[in-house]
């Protein structure tokens, strides 16, 4: 045999080879893990799923079976009712497949080989809500809408061995939606919704009347923290004060003291100078004593008048007000009581020791003028009775030399008023009716000067009661002259020698303020 026919052979042999491959690889059906190859014909029914398997043609047939999970809603188009008698509206979702095991695959070929998906899912579709029907009927509306996990495990259980028989096994079902045309499960969960609300608005009221409450607190925390800081604030500054009076108290006290002490001395001090002034001058001003002691004993009993005022004064202006003061402070502590107890009991105490000082000091004061005026009262009547004791030892002479001495000031306080006169106008006939000539408006008037203070001795008797004449004549001289011219009544005019000229003491007047139309 030559080499190209066993080429030829072997290129046959390997085409053959090819072909018979290629045909066995046309015969090799496979399928998938989701789905199952049913073969069946020559050799029985046999099932094949995940791998693959020869179908010989001509004596065999094979078809795919899908083994993936189906999902379809369950939606019933009649109402269904419950126990209560309530039709309602369910709408589930179911997922179903076939079962693994070959003998439920064999069933659920026997039932849905030849069914497209459609027609399939219809089918069980009506099974589904057959049972869902049933389910439905043997709950309450309630029971339904509040425990949808419990009517998804009796669908299970009540559809598992329905779907047992067709292969197929329920992966979940799961109510969606329930529905009424009456409202039922609207007005159902009212009372829920009501009392939810009424919970939640008793929750919100809490939390308000908590948060009030925190917020008093913290409001009365900070008000009790504020009166504590006040209160403290209040007792340093009337510790303060109280230290400021009693420091002042105690200077207003030494100084007291002390201008009392050189009050004290300046007056022993002036008083002894006055009563040595006093003893030294007593003959001289021997008169003027007796009209002293008189103003002093007036002075004496005004002073005590004065000392009597200022003590009820002291009383009407410092004790009463004080009191008055301590009153109205503690009126004011009482009614703020509740808010500044501490601030009116500082004050209160403030005030009264203030009243303390100022009565204490004000007394020291009393004392001290009392100490000053007791000691005046003491010179000036150790000075009167010094006066007294002189005006035991005046003799007629003396007295005599008072009144001569004093005559001229008596007779200048008689002429004083003429000396007052501005202008005087004299309207003269030309006489007096006595036989006097021109002049005798002019001389009228030093006539009548003349006259008043020839009076002088009349009064001086009226008012003391001494004669003057009588005096006048117990003096040798002088007795002798009044016997010799004749005045024995005692009211004839004193030597000229003797009297002082009246007119020239009393009409010291310019000529300018008077005028004579006679003249």
């Amino acid at each position: 045999m030559s080499s190209i026919a066993i080429i030829t052979v072997v290129v046959g042999l390997v085409l053959v080879l090819l072909f018979i491959l290629g045909l066995v690889a046309m015969m090799f059906r496979k399928v998938g893990p989701n789905q199952a190859l049913i073969v069946y014909g020559f050799g029985g029914t046999r099932v094949v799923k995940g791998s693959g398997k020869v179908v010989w043609p001509m004596v065999q047939h094979a078809r795919e079976l899908s083994l993936e999970l189906m999902s379809f809603d369950v939606a019933p188009q009649q109402d269904l009712y419950t126990s209560q008698g309530v039709a309602v509206n369910v709408e589930a979702v179911a997922q179903i497949k076939v079962k693994s095991d070959p003998v439920s695959i064999l069933t659920a070929a026997e039932q849905f080989l030849n069914k497209d998906p459609a027609h399939r899912e219809g089918l069980i579709r009506l099974v589904m809500e057959g049972h869902l029907r049933g389910i439905v009927g043997q709950l309450t509306v309630e029971q339904i809408v509040k425990e949808p996990e419990m009517v998804a495990d009796r669908m299970r259980s009540n559809v598992a061995d329905d779907m047992s028989k067709m292969g197929l096994e329920v992966i979940s079902f799961t109510i969606k939606e329930v529905r009424d045309n009456n409202e039922y499960i609207l007005n159902m969960g009212r009372p829920d919704v009501a009392s939810v609300r009424r919970t939640a608005d008793i929750a919100t009221a809490e939390a308000e009347r908590d948060t009030a409450i925190k917020r008093a607190q913290a409001m009365r925390e900070a008000k009790i923290a504020e009166a504590v800081a006040e209160q403290e604030k209040v007792i340093a500054e009337t510790a303060s004060q109280t230290r400021q009076a009693k420091a002042t108290r105690d200077l207003d006290l030494k100084r007291a003291e002390y201008d009392a002490t050189v009050n004290v001395q300046r007056a022993q001090a002036d008083k002894a100078y006055e009563i040595q002034a006093n003893v030294q001058q007593q003959k001289v001003i021997a008169e003027q004593v007796r009209i002293e002691q008189v103003r002093k004993q007036g002075e004496v009993a005004v002073q005590e008048a004065e000392i009597q005022r200022r003590e009820k004064e002291l009383i009407a202006t410092v004790l009463r007000a004080a009191e008055v003061e301590r009153q109205r402070i503690e009126t004011l502590a009482e009614a703020e009581r509740q808010r500044q107890i501490l601030q009116a009991t500082g004050q209160a105490e403030a005030t009264r020791l203030e009243g303390q000082a100022q009565a204490e000091v004000t007394k020291l004061r009393g004392l001290a003028e009392a100490d000053i005026i007791q000691a005046k009262g003491a010179a000036e009547a150790n000075a009167m009775h010094v006066k007294a004791g002189a005006y035991q030892e005046y003799n007629q002479a003396a007295v005599i030399d008072k009144l001569l001495t004093g005559m001229p000031e008596m007779v200048r306080a008689i002429a004083e008023p003429l000396a007052k006169v501005d202008k005087i106008t004299v309207v003269s006939t030309g006489g007096d009716g006595n036989g006097h000539g021109a002049g005798a408006g002019m001389n009228r008037v030093t006539s009548d000067m003349t006259t008043m203070i020839a009076q002088v001795p009349a009064l001086v008797e009226a008012l003391t009661g001494v004669d003057v004449a009588d005096l006048m004549r117990q003096v040798p001289p002088i007795g002798k002259a009044i016997d010799g011219t004749g005045g024995a009544n005692g009211h004839a005019p004193v030597n000229g020698s003797s009297l002082p000229d009246p007119g020239t003491s009393a009409l010291t007047k310019p000529d300018d303020g008077i005028s004579n139309p006679s003249g």
